[in-house]
């Protein structure tokens, strides 16, 4: 779904057998986040990297859905907010999906993608036409 004023994408990932899933980038709109996992056993907020358009709802959704809030300790200083914890390494399970936590960073220097079942989460490494922006000094 589309949040925020900047038009994010969130997701929300769950497994068709079991019912499990995640979140990834709340972005904003941290009650239209909750209310779409109403059917879904959410264990975990990973986020792409701690830029404020990809977290401002992080800390508000993992509290009302009680879960962790991952997140690149490289980004910890970007965000400005502690995590719950770290990003798993390499993967994770959910239900019966594999996700693969794929380090790219670029964009930040904890920019990570997830990727599952043919499906690229990529949040801001790749824009529309091209790389995510690197003018920033940790950018590169």
């Amino acid at each position: 779904m589309c949040v925020g004023p900047y038009e994010n994408n969130a997701y929300v990932i769950s497994c068709a057998e079991t019912g499990e899933g995640i979140l990834i980038d709340a972005a904003a709109e941290a009650e239209r986040l909750i209310a779409e996992t109403h059917d879904v056993a959410v264990t975990a907020l990973l986020t792409t990297h701690g830029h404020l358009d990809h977290i401002s709802a992080a800390k508000e959704t993992a509290a009302a859905l009680d879960i962790p809030f991952l997140l690149d300790p490289a980004d910890i200083e970007i965000a400005g907010l502690d995590p719950d914890g770290p990003l798993p390494n390499e993967s994770m399970s959910v239900g019966n999906l594999h996700i693969n936590v794929r380090p790219t960073p670029g964009h930040t220097p904890g920019s990570t993608c997830f990727v599952t079942e043919g499906i690229l989460f990529s949040g801001d490494t790749l824009f529309p036409g091209g790389p995510g922006a690197t003018h920033f000094p940790y950018s590169d």
